[in-house]
């Protein structure tokens, strides 16, 4: 026979409301009742029925993750990080890419969330940084969380933000490859509607500031977040015999930096003796290449859970944020053998 809410109530001692509301984790609940009615639903492996639970009320038992980004690996890590904490929380995790150049894009994911009747939203870049979106989501009442390329200061209303702090990131990876005597150092950039492009940018020019080096236009070459961008971009910077005296690239990511390396092997130039490449992200792409890559690790399953926890908490109403949800990442570099000494 299939463990029904009333059972657990019998064994618990009190009502189905209240096993209900233990279930939905209203923050209302004492946690000795809590503990007891938890205690019930292990013991007889009582599994809630998401479908029921959405019908019974006006609340949704799904959140959805937004994203328009082609790195597989990138969505794969998101999901992951979404879903271990749906998990925790007895929610089902509603997936939907779509392209915030489409001119359609807006009317598509206003229906979906109808649709869905999902209880609240973890935006991707570029998608979290969409005002019209934002703006849309407010109006529709929906809850919702946005991953963005930031710093601490950066947002006023920072209660629905997840922060990653590109800025220092690039700063860190700039400063690595001066630190190895570098001075010429191109950088393919991402796509320019992203902010992390922007901030990323801004952290590498700060680094150069930083240590007298002055900036130079003729070192940046305006791509995308993409292999085939680092190859051209590398294949740009470097043609004609490398006039600009170029010694390291800095790619906008892992891809980028791997199209770079791949543009780099074509052209007879050897990493790191005479060229000098890193990435961004530390995805598979930085491992799967050779030399690896030097990159900045950005733990984006984590980054993705703590995304969903913060949802959950503003879901619940809950006026004080959970003390152990972290808003603002930091990504950390990574050294391997794709950068070495300057000649």
């Amino acid at each position: 026979m299939k463990v029904t809410i009333n059972d657990v109530a019998k064994l618990a001692g009190v009502s189905m409301k209240t096993v209900s509301r233990v279930i939905n984790k209203e923050p209302s609940v004492r946690k000795k009742t809590y503990d007891l009615v938890m205690s019930a639903v292990n013991e007889l492996n009582y599994q809630p029925n998401i479908a029921a639970r959405n019908l019974a009320g006006t609340s949704s038992f799904a959140i959805g993750l937004v994203y328009d980004n082609p790195n597989a690996y990138y969505v794969i890590d998101m999901q992951n990080g979404v879903l271990s904490r749906c998990k925790d929380e007895g929610y089902e995790l509603v997936i939907h890419p779509c392209s915030y150049l489409d001119d359609n894009m807006q009317d598509e994911f206003k229906t979906m969330i109808k649709r869905s009747r999902l209880a609240g939203l973890v935006l991707t870049p570029p998608l979290s940084e969409q005002q019209s979106i934002i703006d849309m989501l407010d109006e529709l009442g929906v809850q919702y969380v946005r991953l963005l390329s930031g710093r601490e200061g950066d947002i006023s209303e920072r209660n629905n933000c997840i922060l990653v702090n590109d800025f220092a990131a690039a700063y860190e990876i700039t400063e690595h490859l001066i630190s190895l005597g570098h001075k010429r150092i191109a950088f393919v950039l991402g796509d320019k509607e992203h902010k992390s492009t922007s901030e990323r940018l801004a952290g590498y020019h700060q680094a150069l500031k930083d240590h007298n080096i002055e900036p130079c236009d003729d070192l940046l070459y305006e791509g995308s977040y993409s292999f085939e961008s680092g190859v051209n971009g590398a294949k740009e910077l470097l043609k004609d015999g490398n006039p600009n005296m170029i010694t390291a690239i800095l790619g906008g990511n892992d891809e980028v930096a791997a199209g770079a390396l791949f543009a780099a092997r074509l052209m007879n130039i050897d990493i790191p003796s005479e060229l000098s490449i890193t990435g961004f992200e530390d995805s598979p792409f930085s491992r799967q290449t050779w030399p690896k890559l030097t990159t900045a690790h950005q733990a984006n399953d984590v980054i993705s859970e703590h995304a969903a926890r913060l949802l959950f908490s503003k879901a619940r109403g809950s006026r004080k944020q959970d003390k152990d949800i972290k808003t603002t990442f930091t990504p950390s570099i990574v050294i391997r053998e794709s950068t070495g000494p300057a000649k």
